[in-house]
C-alpha cells in the first residue's frame, strides 16, 4: 500500500472516530431525578452546563417531586443517572438498595450541592407574632408542614423543631412532647415542600414550616410571602450523587463538578440557596442575601446523630416516633 493510501486510510479513520465520537457525545442523556423546589435553579444551571466545552452535546431528562417519593421510585425501576434529593436519608435508601455508592458524602463539599435552613413563612405582616417555636403552639396557631412520609422538608422541619428544644435545655422527652403539641397545631399535609407552599399561599394556615429557598423563590416568582428565620434552626444540606446503573458517570461526575463551581453556585444564591462554595460564601451577594443565626445546627448535632440514627429513631415507618405522633394526632401515617 503506497504511503498516500496509507495516509488516507489513517484520514478517515480518524474521521470516523472523531464522527463517531461527536454522535456518542450528542446521544448522551442523563437522567436527573430531584426533589421539588430546585426545579428552576436547576434549569439555570443545566443550561449554563450545556455552554461549557464538557456539557456540548450533553441532554437531560428531568424528574421532580417529593424527594422521599422520588427515592423509592429509582427504588422501583425509575432510571437515574444522577439524584439531587433534600436529605441524606434518601440518599441512603438508595445506598441501602445498592443504587448509590457508600462513599456518596465522601465526594466534595461531602456530597452536598447548596444548602438553605428550616424558616416559618408569616402572614403579611406577621399577624400571629411568630419568633420563635414556642410561638407555633400558642392557642390559635394554624402550621402547614409536608407529609414525612413523603417529603424530605418534612424531615427537616421535624429534627429542627426537636433539636431546637433540646438547645434550649429541654430533655428528649419533652422535645418530643414538643413535637407531639406542634404537629396538634397542624392543619395541612402535602406531599412535597412546593405543593406545602402552594396551600399555604392559597390561604390556609398561619404560618409555614419551610425551606429559607422556597420563601425566597416564592417572592421572586412575585408572591407575597414573608418569613422568619428562628434563632435555633438547621442547616438543610442538600445532596447530590451519581448512580451506580448510569451509563454517563463521567458526564454525570464532570456535571455534579460544574454544580459546585463558582457559576453555578453563583446562580444557586439567585434562586435562595446558600452555597457550599467557599469563593461564593464570600462574595457580596451572598453575605447580605443569607443572615446568620447564632443556634444553626447540622444532622450530625450530638441530639441527632446522622441520618442513619434519625431515621431509626424518628422516620421508621412502623416504630419511629412521627408515626406514633401522627396516629395520636390523626395525621397521615404513610406517603
Amino acid at each position: 500500500m503506497s504511503r498516500m493510501k496509507v495516509a488516507f486510510f489513517t484520514l478517515a479513520s480518524a474521521l470516523v472516530v472523531a464522527a463517531t465520537a461527536g454522535a456518542a457525545a450528542k446521544d448522551t442523556t442523563i437522567n436527573l431525578i430531584a426533589y421539588s423546589t430546585p426545579k428552576p435553579v436547576m434549569a439555570k444551571i443545566i443550561t449554563a452546563f450545556q455552554a461549557t466545552s464538557q456539557g456540548q452535546g450533553v441532554n437531560f431528562t428531568q424528574s421532580y417531586g417529593a424527594s422521599t417519593n422520588q427515592a423509592k421510585s429509582i427504588v422501583a425501576g425509575q432510571p437515574a443517572d444522577l439524584v439531587f434529593l433534600s436529605t441524606g436519608d434518601d440518599v441512603n435508601l438508595l445506598v441501602d438498595n445498592g443504587l448509590v455508592s457508600d462513599t456518596w458524602d465522601k465526594q466534595g463539599y461531602a456530597g452536598i450541592a447548596a444548602d438553605t435552613v428550616v424558616v416559618f413563612a408569616v402572614r403579611d405582616g406577621n399577624p400571629k407574632h411568630i419568633k420563635g417555636w414556642a410561638d407555633l403552639v400558642k392557642p390559635g396557631v394554624e402550621v402547614v408542614t409536608p407529609n414525612p412520609f413523603s417529603s424530605g422538608s418534612a424531615k427537616w422541619n421535624i429534627l429542627a423543631a426537636y433539636t431546637a428544644q433540646r438547645h434550649l435545655g429541654k430533655t428528649d422527652a419533652q422535645a418530643t412532647a414538643y413535637v407531639k403539641e406542634l404537629f396538634s397545631h397542624v392543619v395541612s399535609q402535602d406531599t412535597s415542600g412546593t405543593n406545602a407552599t402552594n396551600t399555604f399561599l392559597s390561604g390556609k394556615g398561619d404560618v409555614l414550616i419551610t425551606y429559607e429557598s422556597e420563601g425566597i423563590n416564592a417572592r421572586l416568582n412575585g408572591k407575597n410571602i414573608q418569613w422568619v428565620i428562628p434563632r435555633q434552626t438547621m442547616l438543610i444540606e442538600l445532596p447530590i450523587a451519581l448512580t451506580k446503573s448510569s451509563g454517563s458517570a463521567d458526564h454525570v461526575n464532570q456535571f455534579i463538578q460544574f454544580v459546585k463551581s463558582v457559576p453555578a453556585q453563583e446562580l444557586f444564591v439567585q434562586y435562595g440557596f446558600r452555597p457550599v462554595n467557599k469563593t461564593v460564601q464570600k462574595e457580596p451577594a451572598a453575605i447580605k442575601a443569607f443572615p446568620s443565626r447564632p443556634g444553626i445546627f447540622t444532622i450530625n448535632d450530638k441530639t441527632i446523630g446522622g441520618w442513619r440514627n434519625a431515621d431509626k429513631v424518628w422516620f421508621d415507618p412502623n416504630n419511629g416516633r412521627i408515626v406514633t405522633i401522627e396516629k395520636a394526632v390523626g395525621g397521615p401515617t404513610s406517603g
